[in-house]
Formats: structure tokens, sequence, C-alpha cells
């Protein structure tokens, strides 16, 4: 898992930095960004770290430097825009799960290990497999 939270654009990038790593991450919502949403994103800043990853576009560069502007110490993903094209439409939400994971990796993105919460013996232990009826208990529990 990420150590920082991911600042995207929008929902969109969100779906497609998630195909590639597992993080918090928050949308700004494009140029909705507003105090509240900078408020969100310098609380993040100081309890995880954070990195904007915004489009390769005009757009996308004009959040950011908002963004920094208004929150020091932030780090930076970028993606080339031959990576985040797609039938004349330019982003986050175009790049390839391998794309994304390079451009945070040049970021300097920390990982952490998580810890599982529970392993297979919780699993039989609890009897949520092992069981004839444990799908059941799987499925009543999700719930």
């Amino acid at each position: 898992m990420i150590k920082e939270v991911i600042v995207v654009e929008g929902k969109d990038d969100v779906a497609a930095v998630k195909k590639a790593v597992k993080a918090e991450m928050i949308a700004v919502g494009g140029f909705g960004i507003n105090a509240k949403v900078i408020a969100r994103i310098k609380e993040a800043q100081k309890r995880k770290g954070v990195i904007v990853l915004t489009d390769p576009d005009f757009a996308g560069e004009k959040i950011r430097k908002i963004i920094a502007k208004r929150v020091p110490g932030i780090k930076h993903a970028y993606i080339a825009q031959e990576d985040g094209i797609k039938d004349d439409d330019i982003g986050v939400e175009n790049a390839t799960p391998e794309v994304i994971i390079e451009a945070l990796k040049r970021a300097k993105v920390t990982v952490e290990e998580v810890e599982p919460i529970f392993d297979a013996q919780d699993m039989f232990f609890f009897r949520l497999s092992g069981d004839k009826n444990a799908k059941a208990r799987r499925i009543k529990l999700g719930n």
C-alpha cells in the first residue's frame, strides 16, 4: 500500500490509479477545487504526505500549481502526454497501470507493508473456511 495520499482531478482518474496501486485518494473535481478540498489535502499532507498526479495538459498543470502554492512539501508525479492520450482525450484516466506505477516511482512514493488482519488459521477458527456453511457465513459477515 502507498503511504502517501494521491491527489487526482476526477473520479475516472481515481479508477485508473486504483487499477495500478492501493492508496488513499482525493479527487479535486477539476477546477472545482475549493477551500474545503485544499483543507483535506493539507490534512492529508500532515498525516501521510501527498503526491499530486494530474492530467498532462494545461488544466492539470494549473490545478497542480494551485495545490503546490497552498500545500507546501507535496510530491509530484507526472505522466507524459503520449502515455495519457486516447481518442483525442488526454488524462490520467487513459494511462495504463504500468505508466501510473512508473510515475509514482519517479515521485519517490513510500510503500508500506500492510499486515493482514486475518490469516487462514483465523478463517478456519471462525468457521469461515473448511466448513460446509462457510460460504454462507462469509456472505452474512460481508453484509
